[in-house]
């Protein structure tokens, strides 16, 4: 089966029940993760997530089905929620659909993954398009329209009544992120004790007081801070964290853009090309230029590998810890700036 973001809803309801492996790819990352979170809440019983990597599964491609198989500690439901990056998914849905198909898999719990780098059109994605045990959801890019209308069905859901242009100026503010936008969500109805069964309107107040700074605003100063190694500049930054209220799921997402941007930087570089001509055919923004020359040299590619993994657990530990976010933050940003400083020398 196929999905895309305009149609997801009504697929994923009808495949509910059949579909053993979910396959969510695209270049919008924030979608992705969106669509999974709402398949999973469809499941009659989610029970435990365990959460698997790309380097769980390419390293050990039988690990898929054993987590599949495998009961939680009390006996309870669970399905598997993988993050992977392009085709690292590849050899393990190979072997889960080959025991799929010798009837090995019955009873497994239902598997989501998500492929940041991959299409619809990737190895991993051919797999399971023509399965009805499969389903590759494909997302391109939101436009202002398509994410106010999300932002909306936020709020319906949590009991916040929006008028005006609301929906649309937390969508702005979220840069077009859902996950941010829905962080931003739960922040308001929190503030505003809204429910279901207390509905309340949110103002323009609301936002001002603790709505998303945007990232021309807020984040640039601590990501390249963090990034480019600058530990004397940290506790400032910090402090600045705290003093603009900065959404610390944000925070991570403005990392990741920046980490991926860093990346697709260095593997364009050829042999005996310096960073000052790369940024230039690259028409990288003159602002970011320095920032990013020091941020590669702190930040080989090689290097890059152990930073993706630890910006997407840290990621995990914020939405799953909410209360002691901005702590998580502050000690996983402190040791990410102390790495990058040591590579710099």
């Amino acid at each position: 089966m196929k999905a895309n973001s305009r149609d997801f809803l009504s697929v994923a309801q009808r495949a509910q029940g059949s579909v053993a492996v979910w396959f969510f790819c695209g270049p919008d990352e924030a979608g992705a993760f969106s669509a999974a979170a709402k398949a999973v809440a469809m499941l009659a019983e989610p029970g435990e997530r365990v959460d698997l990597s790309g380097g769980d599964l390419k390293g050990d491609p039988v690990r898929l089905v054993d987590e599949a198989r495998s009961t939680s500690l009390f006996g309870d439901a669970r399905h598997i929620m993988a993050r992977v990056a392009g085709e690292e998914a590849h050899d393990a849905v190979k072997t889960f659909l080959a025991m799929a198909d010798l009837g090995e898999t019955r009873g497994a719990c239902p598997v989501f993954i998500i492929a940041s780098s991959a299409t619809d059109k990737s190895r991993t994605a051919k797999l399971l398009i023509d399965r009805k045990d499969g389903l590759v959801a494909m997302f391109h890019q939101p436009d202002l329209s398509a994410v106010t209308a999300e932002v909306r069905a936020m709020c319906d859901a949590v009991g916040l009544r929006h008028g005006g242009d609301i929906a649309e100026r937390i969508a702005r503010g979220a840069n077009l992120d859902v996950r941010l936008a829905q962080s931003e969500v739960d922040k308001i109805a929190l503030y505003l004790d809204a429910s279901t069964s207390s509905t309340k309107k949110v103002e323009q107040a609301d936002l001002e007081a603790i709505g998303a700074s945007t990232e021309d605003d807020g984040f640039p100063p601590l990501v390249n801070v963090v990034l480019s190694g600058a530990v004397k500049k940290l506790p400032q930054e910090l402090a600045r964290l705290r003093e603009l209220g900065l959404n610390p799921v944000g925070v991570v997402l403005a990392l990741e853009r920046r980490v991926a941007q860093i990346a697709s930087l260095s593997a364009k570089r050829e042999p005996g090309v310096d960073l000052s001509t790369l940024m230039e055919r690259q028409h990288v923004f003159f602002r970011d230029r320095r920032d990013l020359q020091t941020q590669m040299q702190a930040w080989p590619s090689q290097k890059l590998e152990r930073l993706v993994p630890r910006l997407t657990e840290l990621h995990r530990a914020l939405m799953a810890n909410s209360q002691s976010a901005e702590l998580i933050l502050a000690q996983s940003l402190t040791q990410i700036t102390r790495f990058a400083a040591v590579r710099r020398h």
